[in-house]
């Protein structure tokens, strides 16, 4: 899929209908921007829910704490 979108004057862009119809995205939807080179990287940023879990079978050793620190 390829789609395009123009910069406004006021620093808007619209997200082509076919993105957000497969993306199943709706209004009110939080994103995050990550630089990526002389790109961004756009996602919706997880709610609690989809996070659940995310870490299971994670090894606890050697991990740094705030006194690791320097």
């Amino acid at each position: 899929m390829s789609a395009t979108a123009t910069l406004s004057s006021k620093f808007q862009i619209s997200i082509p209908k076919a993105v957000r119809e497969e993306q199943h995205w709706q209004a009110g939807l939080e994103f995050v921007f990550i630089p990526k080179g002389k790109g961004v990287l756009m996602m919706p940023v997880p709610t609690l829910e989809q996070l659940a879990g995310i870490a299971k079978g994670a090894c606890p050793d050697n991990y740094r704490d705030r006194e690791d620190r320097y």
